[in-house]
């Protein structure tokens, strides 16, 4: 038996978490994050653009403005794709998709408190580009993280289908969200909706993400983990090593 052949061999006798969990844990953390990160660019092309830009005269370049800040998530998420990948071969993946959550659930928190531009000026669209930038980070180490988590507690047979538990959180985000947009509008005036009613979605966020940590901090670590904490072969900068010996399939992989 070859080393890679024993080293599958003892995770797989490793206790793992149940299939419910690590649904529960991967796939509802995923659907909640992307739950915040569709509010924002249904808010972006609807309200946003009265909301933050309102000073523009024309409207056009008032949506523009707007969903140029949804744009930033998206430099952001390579960001957080780097950083919680590199802590979360140091610290486990329990950690940092428990950080990851936070830190997207903060941020849509505090978009939903934040002031508009009437009452800050353009102090209030740097903030909202700063907690937009906060997201994309979040997002970007919750989807790696989860993928990690549901592929790591699947036995060796089934890894194709644990692996897709995460992929389903973005469909069900997008429907949360608009969702919760619908029945919304559905009960309020266009100006009610630019008032206040925006601001419900970011707000409910924070309820879902208690049920997410709730959720994570009872899973256990991946089986795979505990097996690299036990043969001692956590590496204390992840991150060089990724570059230093894989830089290429980095690059194929981006580009692809």
């Amino acid at each position: 038996m070859s080393a890679v052949e024993a080293a599958a061999g003892k995770a797989q006798a490793m206790v793992r978490d149940s299939v419910k969990t690590v649904i529960a844990a991967s796939m509802v953390g995923t659907a909640i994050e992307f739950y915040d990160f569709y509010a924002y660019g249904t808010a972006a092309a609807n309200y946003f653009p009265k909301v933050f830009f309102g000073d523009t005269t024309n409207p056009t370049v008032a949506l523009l403005a707007s969903l140029l800040t949804f744009a930033i998530a998206f430099i952001a998420r390579p960001l957080g794709s780097l950083i919680f990948g590199h802590f979360g071969d140091r610290m486990g993946r329990k950690t940092t998709l428990v950080v990851s959550l936070l830190t997207m659930g903060i941020a849509t928190f505090l978009i939903g408190c934040l002031p508009t531009y009437d009452q800050w000026g353009i102090a209030a669209v740097a903030v909202l580009c700063l907690c937009r930038f906060i997201q994309g980070i979040g997002l970007g180490g919750e989807w790696s993280g989860a993928a990690l988590v549901a592929t790591e507690n699947a036995p060796e047979n089934k890894r194709a289908l644990y692996g897709s538990f995460p992929e389903l959180g973005a469909p069900i985000g997008f429907f949360l969200s608009n969702g919760t947009y619908f029945l919304l509008e559905a009960f309020n005036d266009t100006n009610a909706m630019t008032a206040w009613g925006w601001r419900v979605p970011f707000l409910l966020s924070s309820i879902l993400v208690i049920v997410g940590l709730v959720v994570r901090v009872h899973m256990e670590e991946t089986p795979v983990f505990r097996l690299a904490q036990q043969q001692k072969k956590v590496v204390k900068s992840p991150l060089t090593e990724v570059f230093k010996k894989s830089w290429k399939q980095v690059i194929q992989a981006t580009f692809l």
